[in-house]
C-alpha cells in the first residue's frame, strides 16, 4: 500500500521563492506543493482542493497572507483546522508574534533553512 500523498498549499507571488519550495518538495515523496500567486487565489484553490497545510507568504498583493489566512478558516469544516505555517522575510519578534496571535501555527523565515522547513513538514503532516 502507497503512502497517502499530503497536498501543502503555497501561497506566495515570487516566482523564484514558489519555484524553490516546489524542488525541494519534489524531494519528499509523500508531499504535493499547488502554488497559488496571490491570497485571493489561495483562498478559492484552498476551498476547491482542501490542503492538508498551507505555507503563506504574509505580504501579499491584494489581501495580506494574514486576511487570506482568515478567509480560509471561515470557510469552515477541516479548512479551519488545518495548520498554517507562515514564510516570510520578517523576521522581527514583533512580526512574528503578530503572526502567530492572528492564527498562524507556526513562522518560518526567509531565506528557508530546509531542516526547519522539513521539520515543520513532518511535524505538521506527520510524515
Amino acid at each position: 500500500m502507497s503512502p497517502t500523498v499530503k497536498k501543502v498549499l503555497y501561497i506566495e507571488d515570487s516566482p523564484v521563492n514558489a519555484a524553490l519550495i516546489e524542488e525541494y518538495a519534489n524531494h519528499i515523496d509523500q508531499v504535493e506543493v499547488i502554488i497559488a500567486t496571490t491570497g485571493e487565489e489561495g483562498v478559492k484553490v484552498a476551498e476547491k482542493l482542501h490542503p492538508d497545510l498551507i505555507l503563506m507568504d504574509i505580504n501579499l498583493p491584494g489581501i495580506t497572507g494574514v486576511q487570506a489566512m482568515e478567509d480560509i478558516k471561515e470557510l469552515g469544516g477541516k479548512l479551519s483546522k488545518i495548520p498554517f505555517i507562515a514564510l516570510s522575510a520578517d523576521a522581527i519578534c514583533d512580526e512574528i508574534n503578530s503572526a502567530l496571535d492572528a492564527g498562524f501555527d507556526d513562522y518560518l523565515t526567509k531565506p528557508v533553512f530546509f531542516d526547519k522547513l522539513k521539520d515543520v513538514l513532518v511535524q505538521y503532516l506527520e510524515l
